[in-house]
C-alpha cells in the first residue's frame, strides 16, 4: 500500500515539494512517520490512547528534524472540522478506519473538505465484493456462502465490522467532490497468511508479486482490501 501511495504522490505533485498530510485514524503512526521521514509535514489524528502512546514513543526516537515535521492530535476522525480548516491539506489518508464506522458518509465528506484543490484522498477499506474469499480458501463453505449476501463480517480481532463495495464508494467519492482517480487491491495473494507468520526470506519477491496483483485485473478485484485514491476537483 505504501508503494501505491508513493506512486500517486509522485504522479500528482512536484518532486521535492513538502506536502501537508493528514492521517486520520493514524493508529501507531506507521504511515505518518514514514511520510514525515520523506520530508512532508504530517498531522496524525487518532482517538485511541494506546495507539497515541505508541506513536509518540516511535516519534520520540526520531531525529529532531523529523519530530518537528510531525504532530499528533487526539480526536475522532468524524470531527475533522473541529480541528482543522477546510482545504488545509494536500494529502488526506484514512486507512483501515471505515470498517469501524457504521455510517461512513459524514466521515468521507469531512475528509474531502480537508483537501486543497487537486489534493489526494487515500482510503483503505475492506473489500465488500470479496468477503467470501477468505472463508472459502480456508474451507469454511457455510461462511463463504453467507458472505455473498452481506457487507458485514467478523474480523481477526473478533469484532463485528463492515466492508465497502467499490461501486458504492466510487459513487460516494464523486458525490463529495473527490472522484475516484485510481484503485488498487491490497493483500491479494497473502490474505490467508496466519497472524504472526515469520517474514519470508524472499520478501522482496513477495512484495513484487503483491504489487503486480494489486494493479492487475482480475486479481485486484478479489483482494481483501481496496486502496482507493480520489482527487479533489
Amino acid at each position: 500500500m505504501a508503494r501505491q501511495l508513493d506512486e500517486q504522490i509522485a504522479g500528482r505533485f512536484a518532486v521535492g515539494r513538502r506536502l501537508r498530510v493528514l492521517d486520520v485514524g493514524m493508529g501507531q503512526g506507521t504511515q505518518a512517520l514514514r511520510l514525515a521521514r520523506a520530508g512532508h509535514q504530517v498531522t496524525g489524528l487518532e482517538r485511541d490512547p494506546t495507539m497515541i502512546a505508541t506513536a509518540r514513543d516511535a516519534l520520540a526516537g526520531q531525529p529532531e528534524g523529523i519530530r518537528e515535521r510531525m504532530r499528533i492530535v487526539e480526536g475522532d476522525g468524524r470531527d475533522t472540522g473541529v480541528h482543522f480548516l477546510p482545504g488545509s491539506f494536500d494529502v488526506v489518508l484514512c486507512h483501515g478506519v471505515l470498517m469501524y464506522v457504521e455510517e461512513p458518509d459524514p466521515l468521507l465528506a469531512g475528509l474531502a473538505r480537508m483537501l486543497a484543490p487537486g489534493g489526494l484522498l487515500s482510503l483503505v477499506v475492506r473489500n465488500g465484493d470479496a468477503l467470501a474469499m477468505r472463508p472459502g480458501l480456508h474451507g469454511d463453505w457455510a461462511s463463504a456462502l453467507a458472505a455473498f449476501d452481506t457487507t458485514n463480517y467478523r474480523n481477526r480481532l473478533g469484532l463485528d465490522v463492515r466492508a465497502d463495495r467499490l461501486a458504492t464508494l466510487t459513487a460516494k467519492l464523486a458525490g463529495i467532490g473527490a472522484p475516484l482517480h485510481t484503485w488498487y487491491g491490497v493483500r491479494v495473494l497473502t490474505d490467508t497468511a496466519p497472524d504472526g507468520a515469520p517474514v519470508p526470506d524472499d520478501l522482496e519477491t513477495l512484495l513484487a508479486a503483491e504489487e503486480r496483483a494489486g494493479r492487475t485485473d482480475p486479481y485486484r478485484a478479489v483482494a481483501a482490501l481496496l486502496h482507493l485514491c480520489g482527487v479533489r476537483g
